[in-house]
């Protein structure tokens, strides 16, 4: 070992020198691989341009670009031609205008195609730590695709950064595979994500409802991972396996939010292919054990991304159509990003165990000027995550589920998160193209719905039972509903007898205004896969400023509170929107809701007609003692 050591300390003094004697055998025409976004060896590249004689009709591959550098430079594209797998910030335009390259393809792939000589270099730009004892230079904040581009280019050039965290996992390369090594100590590239908005605090809000406590997270960086992360301080035991990561990750760390002791892959690591961020982030991972970092064919392979128990997957799109086709790396023929891991993780989080696979994009882009939930992708857009593929879609008006769904029931969900100004074009496109009913009509305004969830326990089952405002896309559900009652709950409910519930019936029992017209459904199981055992429902009479109150329960859950629970929600609501009271109709054999009523804790007043009980109850008039029924009900 000792004679091995000794080797590398050799090696390492021959190869060491200046920029200048490492690019000398750089020839013209070549082909350079750069190490990706923070971990960019920015003094090497930005000697390039001195050495004209060495980089000319240069071709630079390179995932991703966070700032200018010479090869995203316009008055050097007869220097330079990028090629990213990833567009970012800095070489956005020079692809626009067609003075760079996009490769599309899968973060996964990249390593593999570089092993299997399809992707060639014949050179390599990297930065790394200083050597350890041993001989080993650690990759830092970027391993994806480095390790496979320095075992496979024909000549390697390491910049030497002490500044360069050293990261534990599969991110070490010995001495003897470099070939020209230069010191230079300079600050890592630090990335500042943008802040947080209103638009991406309700995303973030709306996604950290669907992860639950112990789940392992896969997620990016910018406003709306941000967002997602900020809103999970009060989730327990969390885990991580990513491509990347940024500053806002920290943040749960260090709260002990993230554990990573449940996790079913690399249980009590953070695993990542690389990160974007500040020292801060820099130093925390520096020397750190519960970081480990990997290459995206490891990172990013589905199969990998699966055994992770509970992996919620969330990623970004620029557009989607109502039958749930995402595009996220253009915007009809203009590219703007990449496809990245998206695919990867969206398949590996869907073939997880309880896994969830996420797109959140704001409903609007351009100042709110253009809807990015759409009837048909742009001519040109490309298809990132198939319909096929896709499971949750969240902007920051709510939470839609396709998969499984049919293109009816995918459009009205969508249309139901789209922003409140493009809801009615989108629905008269969905008509046009037969997606939904030519009759669809909408609920109302989300701002008008109160976003709210309750939870109770059944009196003799015990089984946990969710309250929420009903939706439009419960039109199914509610009809499944229906068709549990008995004859005699179908009487006592419509007062006669009703055989069936087509669309046309039970639509205006779901497309709601939520001001004059509001219900809330019993629900068991989670959304989207929920089901409806109960529902209840009050129409405001504005000239009396009364509400008139109506209930639905699946025989199988009588009697086990769900009357009492429905009403006090619908009070709870109604109080809330300045209604003064309830009014009802109940048949005289229907004890049971009479009983409902009277355990309201007001005042109940009622007359009997015809066999029709007609119930009255005031908000503020509050009964003193507990009421019971009286002694003239119809048993």
């Amino acid at each position: 070992m000792k004679w091995k050591i000794r080797r590398l300390e050799t090696l390492y003094r021959e190869r060491l020198g200046s920029v200048k004697r490492a690019f000398s055998v750089i020839r013209p025409g070549s082909r350079v691989y750069i190490s990706t976004a923070c971990a960019a060896p920015r003094h090497l590249v930005s000697k390039m341009a001195e050495f004209p004689n060495n980089f000319a009709d240069t071709e630079i591959f390179h995932i991703v670009s966070l700032v200018d550098m010479p090869f995203t430079d316009p008055s050097r594209q007869d220097m330079f031609r990028l090629n990213t797998f990833f567009i970012g910030d800095a070489a956005r335009e020079a692809v626009r205008v067609g003075n760079a390259d996009y490769t599309p393809i899968f973060l996964s792939e990249i390593p593999k195609l570089i092993q299997r000589g399809r992707l060639r270099f014949d050179v390599a730009l990297v930065q790394v730590a200083p050597p350890d004892e041993f001989g080993n230079c650690s990759l830092g904040v970027s391993v994806e695709s480095v390790k496979a581009a320095i075992r496979h280019a024909d000549y390697v050039v390491a910049q030497v950064n002490r500044n360069m965290p050293r990261t534990m996992g599969d991110s070490s390369i010995s001495v003897d595979e470099l070939d020209a090594i230069m010191e230079y100590d300079e600050p890592i590239l630090e990335f500042h994500a943008p802040k947080t908005d209103d638009v991406s605090d309700r995303i973030g809000f709306y996604v950290s409802r669907l992860v639950p406590n112990g789940a392992t997270l896969q997620v990016g960086y910018g406003k709306i991972p941000n967002a997602v992360l900020r809103h999970l301080m009060d989730k327990r035991d969390l885990g991580v396996h990513t491509e990347m990561f940024s500053d806002a990750l920290i943040d749960l760390y260090e709260a002990g939010v993230i554990t990573n002791r449940n996790k079913t892959l690399h249980p009590g690591k953070v695993v990542s292919a690389f990160c974007l961020g500040t020292k801060r982030l820099y130093d925390a991972i520096h020397n750190n054990p519960a970081f480990e970092f990997y290459p995206t064919d490891y990172t990013s392979d589905p199969r990998n991304v699966a055994m992770n128990k509970g992996l919620v997957a969330i990623n970004s799109a620029l557009e989607i159509d109502l039958t749930g086709q995402v595009c996220a790396d253009s915007l009809g023929t203009s590219f703007q990003s990449g496809i990245g891991g998206q695919a990867d993780f969206i398949r590996g989080a869907a073939l997880a165990e309880k896994g969830k696979p996420i797109i959140a994009l704001p409903s609007t882009a351009e100042e709110g000027r253009i809807s990015r939930i759409v009837a048909t992708l742009q001519p040109g857009a490309g298809v990132v995550t198939t319909r096929g593929d896709v499971h949750y879609v969240v902007t920051e008006y709510g939470v839609a589920f396709l998969h499984g769904k049919s293109i009816r029931e995918r459009a009205l969900a969508l249309i139901n998160i789209a922003h409140p100004d493009f809801r009615e074009e989108l629905l008269e496109k969905a008509k046009q193209l037969n997606y939904v009913y030519p009759d669809q009509v909408l609920s109302a305004d989300h701002a008008t719905m109160p976003d709210q969830h309750w939870r109770f326990l059944t009196r003799k089952t015990e089984h946990e039972v969710t309250l929420r405002p009903i939706h439009a896309t419960d039109e199914d559900k509610i009809r499944r509903l229906f068709y549990t009652l008995r004859e005699e709950d179908i009487f006592y409910r419509f007062m006669g007898t009703v055989k069936t519930l087509p669309h046309k019936k039970a639509l205006p029992l779901v497309a709601l205004d939520y001001e004059e017209k509001f219900a809330v459904v019993a629900c068991l199981g989670e959304e989207p896969d929920d089901e409806i055992i109960g529902v209840g429902r009050w129409f405001w009479d504005r000239a009396s400023n009364m509400a008139e109150v109506a209930f639905a329960v699946n025989p199988a859950w009588q009697g086990q509170g769900l009357g009492t629970k429905l009403l006090q929600v619908l009070m709870e609501v109604a109080k809330q929107k300045g209604i003064a009271g309830f009014t009802a109709e109940v048949m005289g054999g229907n004890r049971k809701m009479l009983g409902v009523f009277y355990r309201s804790g007001c005042n109940v007043r009622t007359h009997l007609d015809d066999g029709v009980y007609f119930v009255r109850l005031r908000f503020n008039d509050l009964a003193k003692r507990a009421p019971t029924l009286p002694e003239d009900v119809v048993v």
